[in-house]
């Protein structure tokens, strides 16, 4: 004999009241991290700040050459890492077919998603840097970066192209497509809101990653004209000016232009996928 001590209702609305108190916690330690960050490293933010070049080590002066330096790696690994990613996806989707070769690219994309950083400096330290010879510089940087990028985008890439409707597929082979033509006429703009998202979270975490470019960038004050120029991305000179206590003020500051970088990226990106979605649902 079985009886119920909580009727199904009461059980889904505490459930659902379980939901709603842990988005909204979640919400409000996102809105403590960045207030505090905000409150402490605005006042140290000024024109000068952004435009000029450290002095003395970080300890004056401004992040005008780690702003470029951040700008240099992200986009680099971005140019990187999208097309890869993609193109796995859209291979692992649309034309795989032997189950070892599916398993096999997804375990080298999950394994590739828990290495820690600092394991992928190690590595472009020794392989891109020593091997290559690239030396310290923001293509060896860029690299790293897109390597750990890479499985994020190839990820949600994936789930993406999935959640296309078979439908789309069907009426455009019926209408004499061929199957490429399916696939980058029909497929990818329909997962381009997906793919979009998975590319700003592979890109937030290139540059917001510390560990993983101090062994390849060479940590250069200057600012860097070219790719092959040493470099130090506004994470990393964060972390110096931090541990080394050479100003917290200014640690305040570059914190803080990081949050509002990454906020920004963040909000244009979500604006213009959300128009783009409405301008392919007619709207």
């Amino acid at each position: 004999m079985s009886f119920r001590i909580i009727s199904p209702r009461t059980s889904q609305k505490i459930m659902t009241g379980i939901f709603w108190a842990s988005g909204i916690v979640t919400v409000l330690i996102l809105l403590i991290i960045i207030g505090y960050i905000l409150m402490k490293g605005l006042p140290a933010v000024n024109l000068e700040f952004l435009l000029s070049e450290p002095v003395d080590s970080g300890r004056a002066g401004g992040i005008a050459p780690m702003i470029v330096s951040s700008i240099y790696v992200t986009l680099l690994a971005g140019i990187i890492a999208t097309p890869l990613g993609v193109g796995a996806a859209v291979y692992m989707t649309e034309y795989a077919t032997e189950e070892r070769i599916v398993k096999l690219i997804k375990f080298g994309a999950e394994t590739l998603a828990s290495i820690p950083s600092i394991v992928f400096g190690l590595f472009g330290l020794s392989f891109f840097v020593v091997f290559l010879g690239l030396g310290w510089s923001i293509l060896s940087g860029g690299l790293v970066l897109a390597l750990m990028a890479l499985p994020t985008i190839f990820q949600v890439a994936q789930v993406s192209v999935e959640t296309v409707p078979q439908s789309y597929r069907e009426g455009s082979l019926a209408l004499g497509a061929t199957k490429w033509e399916t696939i980058y006429r029909v497929v990818i703009p329909a997962a381009i809101p997906g793919i979009t998202t998975g590319v700003i979270l592979g890109m937030a975490r290139a540059i917001s990653e510390a560990a993983a470019v101090m062994f390849v960038v060479g940590s250069a004050l200057s600012m860097p004209v070219s790719i092959f120029d040493p470099g130090r991305p506004l994470p990393l000179h964060l972390y110096v000016l931090a541990t080394e206590g050479i100003s917290l003020k200014n640690a305040y500051g570059t914190a803080a232009v990081l949050v509002i970088i990454v906020l920004l990226i963040t909000v244009l990106t979500n604006t213009l996928v959300d128009r783009y979605r409405r301008k392919m649902m007619g709207r």
